[in-house]
């Protein structure tokens, strides 16, 4: 599991990747590798370790993107156009080391937003990748666009009793449940987005809202930003067609559920699921509503 807190190991070489001569160099040199990527999906080997291979051929950077160095290795990602022998990030997310994680994270990104970068908001003209790919400029009026993140907030309720209330989407897996998130709206804090969320999506007063920590979630291309609150212990009230259910649980409810398949948590990989696990570890400081903790 990644530290999202902890320095990445991943160096992205912003000052050096301007010079197009440089990032086709670093393309060539002889441990170079590439990693094929879809807008939601990967290469990867037979027992699930990220697939990459030696670059060869010319650089080109409308397909190649710098992802940066790692232990003096130069990463690319590559969105051919061609998925074939790709999958699901999701279905392999867990089983991945940290460092191929983070680089699975960069790369799917980076191929979502320049999927849908291929025109200047400005004028409507093309646009070309630069800066290894991290950023597009408009071949008309030289406009530079750069890769979007939206920001979300991921949030941990508990009521005065230490019960966590957990909720689940009408699309989802069988028996998935999890704490509950929304994007953060124009003209927003993080933590006015946490109180009108979960306002909408459950109907619960707040109060004691603290920052937890954050994860890169590139489904397509957001920031989880976790908090933890405080709210009444009241019945929840899920926002039609969007929340299927609400629960409050126990520690030893959600045990039993999990146990018999009733629950099954979000991937390990994910804030979600950190934040659950906090929780039912008792590290998650479900009695104090200033208290800070960090999900490592």
């Amino acid at each position: 599991m990644i530290d999202w807190f902890a320095e990445s190991s991943l160096d992205r070489v912003a000052e050096q990747r301007g010079d197009p001569d440089w990032v086709r160099a670093a393309w060539s040199e002889t441990d170079a590798v590439v990693l094929r990527v879809g807008e939601l999906s990967v290469e990867v080997t037979a027992d699930a370790a990220l697939l990459v291979r030696p670059t060869a051929g010319a650089y080109d950077p409308d397909v190649h993107y710098l992802l940066g160095r790692i232990d003096g290795r130069w990463w690319f990602g590559a969105r051919d156009g061609d998925d074939a022998g790709l999958v699901l990030l999701r279905s392999v997310m867990d089983q991945l080391p940290a460092t191929e994680l983070e680089v699975a994270f960069t790369a799917m990104g980076l191929a979502a937003w320049h999927a849908g970068a291929r025109f200047c908001p400005v004028c409507g003209a093309a646009t070309e990748a630069v800066r290894g790919g991290q950023a597009r400029r408009c071949t008309r009026c030289g406009t530079d666009q750069f890769p979007r993140t939206d920001p979300a907030v991921i949030v941990a309720i508990v009521d005065p009793a230490g019960r966590l209330l957990l909720g689940r989407g009408p699309v989802w897996p069988a028996g998935r449940y999890s704490v509950f998130a929304g994007f953060v709206e124009m003209g927003e804090s993080l933590e006015q987005a946490v109180h009108r969320e979960m306002a909408e999506e459950v109907g619960l007063p707040l109060t004691g809202v603290t920052y937890l920590g954050s994860q890169p979630w590139p489904f397509p291309r957001s920031l989880m930003v976790g908090f933890l609150a405080h709210a009444p212990a009241a019945e929840p009230v899920p926002a039609e067609g969007e929340i299927e259910s609400a629960r409050w649980f126990t520690v030893d409810e959600l045990r039993a559920a999990m146990a018999s398949g009733e629950v099954v948590l979000p991937p390990h990989t994910s804030i979600a699921r950190r934040m659950v696990e906090a929780w039912l570890d008792g590290t998650l400081p479900t009695d104090d509503p200033h208290a800070r903790s960090r999900l490592t």
